[in-house]
């Protein structure tokens, strides 16, 4: 840098990496000496940033504020995650630590996951998967230092929950969190109120996965891996009617994980709308309509936050409808975010 340079707002700002707003608090505070360029823009003195760089390490860890009951995040990393929209991230097919998750015909990313835990909960918070699956959120929360109870009624995919910890990050891990093998309908019932920080989960998108075997499919089919999350009577993706489905799903499952939450906190849910023959499903829509404002006891809501867009960039584009008609190719999912707080008095 040269010391005799005179540098834009928007410069210093990333050498130092802060915002505008922090840039200007310092200005005013006398920390550096504004000036202006022969265009009358405002610029500071290289130099001055050059002796603040020298004194402060500008990438250490930023102190979290006192007031941040919700996670561990400090004002820089906490911005970004209010964006409403984020990609998919994974490791690819091919990656060694994928072989598990690929044997589930609808797994979702734990490192999707990872970012969501880690902006709603602090170290060692405890965070609920009705829908444990190969067990994507018992793996966040092991990267994160945060414990989970993951509920999976198949019981092939609760013991390859079980196996992924152990073989993905560690033997002994999976000992550290809490899997149950059962119906969500009834082990839900079990748990106490206010015990959990955070549910996070990905729901059956109703009986999409009992199709018949398609262009979709046929690779699973090929390769002799599962299409369907189970032939389990108490399955929710075997139910026929979807309005029942959805139903069961709000009252008997999000209603209860609403009930074991803690007041204040949030519960994520990961779907997508999807397609039933020639009819378009907006799941996330219907979800919405029927959580927001749910009561979950006599004192306590949940309310729509937010919906976060999941940008699945990575997936081929497919020619339906062409060259007749519009069918989308649907290549995001939705995250709903809610929060449970203790109900306005009428």
């Amino acid at each position: 840098m040269n010391n005799d340079e005179l540098l834009s707002i928007a410069e210093v700002c990333k050498k130092l990496k802060i915002s505008r707003a922090k840039l200007n608090n310092m200005i005013e505070k006398k920390e550096f000496t504004l000036t202006y360029n022969e265009k009358g823009v405002k610029r500071l003195y290289s130099k001055e940033i050059f002796k603040y760089l020298e004194n402060h390490d500008v990438d250490a860890p930023k102190e979290v504020d006192p007031r941040n009951k919700l996670n561990n995040l400090n004002g820089t990393e906490w911005i970004p995650c209010t964006k409403s929209f984020m990609y998919q991230k994974g490791l690819g097919s091919n990656h060694k630590d994928a072989q598990i998750e690929k044997l589930h015909p609808a797994p979702y990313s734990f490192q999707d996951i990872q970012q969501l835990i880690l902006f709603f909960t602090k170290e060692k918070g405890k965070v609920l998967d009705p829908f444990g699956g190969v067990g994507s959120t018992a793996k966040a929360c092991e990267l994160t230092n945060r414990i989970c109870t993951s509920i999976e009624l198949s019981p092939k995919w609760h013991e390859l929950s079980l196996q992924r910890l152990e073989k993905e990050i560690g033997k002994g891990t999976s000992k550290k969190h809490n899997f149950i093998n059962g119906d969500s309908v009834e082990e839900l019932k079990k748990i106490k109120d206010f015990t959990f920080d955070f549910v996070v989960t990905s729901p059956p998108y109703w009986s999409i996965l009992n199709k018949k075997v398609d262009h979709k499919t046929i690779a699973r089919v090929e390769e002799n891996l599962d299409t369907n999350y189970s032939n389990l009577s108490k399955d929710l993706g075997n139910i026929e009617n979807y309005y029942e489905f959805l139903e069961i799903l709000v009252n008997e499952i999000f209603k209860e994980c609403g009930r074991v939450l803690k007041n204040d906190k949030y519960m994520a849910i990961v779907v997508s709308d999807f397609r039933n023959k020639s009819e378009f499903i907006s799941f996330h829509s219907d979800l919405i309509q029927k959580i927001n404002k749910l009561e979950v006891d006599n004192t306590h809501i949940l309310t729509l936050q937010g919906v976060k867009v999941l940008l699945q960039n990575h997936k081929s584009l497919l020619p339906y409808g062409y060259p007749f008609a519009y069918v989308e190719n649907i290549h995001h999912q939705y995250i709903l975010i809610f929060k449970k707080s203790v109900r306005k008095a009428r």
